[in-house]
Formats: C-alpha cells, sequence, structure tokens
C-alpha cells in the first residue's frame, strides 16, 4: 500500500496527447507530491490549469493537518491506489 493519497477531484489530461496529473499527499509526513504521468511536459487549458492549482491548495491544506496531528490519515476516507 502506498503512503500517498490521491486527489480524486482532479481530472486533467494534457490538451495534446492526453498526459495526465496526479496530486497526492504522504500521509506519513505531510508532503505534497505532483506527478506528470507518462511525459515530462503538459500543456494544460486555463480551466485545467486552475483545477491543478485547487488541487494543489487541497493537498497543502491536508498536509498541514497531517503534520500538525500525524493520527488524522487514520480517521480519512479509505484511499484511491497508487
Amino acid at each position: 500500500m502506498s503512503a500517498f493519497s490521491s486527489d480524486l477531484g482532479l481530472s486533467v489530461q494534457d490538451t495534446g496527447n492526453g498526459t495526465e496529473l496526479d496530486v497526492a499527499t504522504n500521509l506519513l509526513n505531510g508532503d505534497i507530491r505532483l506527478s506528470i504521468l507518462w511525459t515530462q511536459e503538459i500543456l494544460l487549458s486555463p480551466d485545467d490549469a486552475d483545477q491543478v492549482a485547487q488541487s494543489l491548495q487541497r493537498a497543502a491544506e491536508q498536509g498541514r493537518r497531517i503534520a500538525a496531528d500525524p493520527g488524522v490519515a487514520s480517521r480519512r476516507a479509505p484511499l484511491r491506489p497508487n
């Protein structure tokens, strides 16, 4: 099982080749992982870029809670496997 919990509300793909983004929070220490899957570059529409920014803000909020109280991860909803 991964220590990372992905943001299930993020559904963004590259406007050119379908590359995907993933924003996940490490449930052990609160670190945030931004993954660009399948490539090293991604082109986003303005709406998708806004979704990514909102996802990162949600992850940062969750990371702060985990860093302040590591037990919060055990009280979370079930994780999406990574």
